[in-house]
């Protein structure tokens, strides 16, 4: 039997994996400078949250889409509670950025403390979470894998 298939895909490589490393890595920056600007308030660590918000909610948006087309591809991904409950955080996770996002647009001190911080650490808490469900839905239930499971 084949592996559950992923829809958004070129050349057979599937897309949700490689554009989720983006927001990722921009959202667990955010954490670590909004707790550089708590501790020395400069204005530059604000200013890089706010950059790394915006640039990790824009290609969140790309990984959701790529990630809903694959959901919505192919029904035994449907069937795994694991993909629902990945997706589910994902959209968490996305929600919590955007309006981490809008709140860094204020005053830099308002921005980050104590409101942009705790947005930033709960986004990173709920990341590792959904992480491990999508390391799941690869390496156990063999999701967008090209070989055959055993």
């Amino acid at each position: 039997m084949e592996n559950p298939q992923s829809t958004a895909s070129i050349a057979g490589h599937p897309i949700h994996p490689m554009l989720v490393t983006i927001p990722i890595a921009c959202f667990v920056g955010t954490l670590f400078t909004d707790i550089a600007y708590w501790r020395t308030a400069e204005m530059t660590w604000a200013n890089f949250s706010a950059w790394l918000l915006t640039v990790g909610v824009i290609v969140a948006i790309l990984a959701a889409i790529a990630g809903l087309t694959d959901f919505l591809g192919d029904r035994r991904i449907r069937a795994q509670p694991t993909a629902w409950l990945h997706m589910g955080g994902n959209l968490v996770v996305l929600v919590l950025s955007f309006f981490n996002m809008l709140v860094h647009t204020r005053d830099a001190w308002t921005s980050v403390v104590p409101t942009g911080l705790i947005l930033s650490a709960l986004v990173v808490i709920i990341l590792i979470f959904t992480g491990w469900l999508g390391w799941a839905l690869v390496y156990r239930h063999h999701v967008g894998v090209a070989d055959e499971a055993t």
